[in-house]
């Protein structure tokens, strides 16, 4: 696993910063999808719901990488490389309402659908790159 630089936690930490998480399908073909995240214990955590695209795309030891903008300055993002350390189930109806309270300031995730499963898929970051 690789450090973030301390100059870009803000990013991950505390601004409303969207990430563009890249994926590989199964034929081989790149996929991008915007994303919410959150940062703990030197991860990305993202979340999603099974029978969406990043749930089967998402396996433990899959290779992804993730490009975080500053929403201040375009000209000021992190982009991040690494593998799919863990997927779980636990906890990520909690994790997606933690979401919504980052992003839309909502105490729960207001898009739930009637039995809807959701997971949370932790990023270990291999690379960092960084740039203004």
């Amino acid at each position: 696993m690789t450090t973030i630089p301390d100059a870009f936690h803000d990013l991950l930490e505390h601004k409303k910063a969207f990430a563009n998480l890249a994926t590989v399908m199964a034929d081989g073909s790149p996929q991008v999808t915007p994303v919410w995240f959150d940062y703990t214990g030197g991860q990305v955590r993202v979340n999603t719901a099974f029978g969406r695209v990043k749930a089967r795309t998402l396996k433990p030891g899959a290779h992804v990488a993730l490009a975080i903008m500053d929403p201040d300055n375009a000209y000021r993002y992190i982009q991040i490389r690494g593998h799919v350390a863990e997927v779980t189930e636990a906890g990520a109806d909690a994790h997606i309402d933690a979401l919504a309270k980052k992003y839309l300031d909502k105490d729960t995730y207001p898009f739930r659908q009637p039995g809807e499963r959701r997971v949370t898929i932790a990023i270990a970051p291999e690379a960092v790159q960084t740039m203004g």
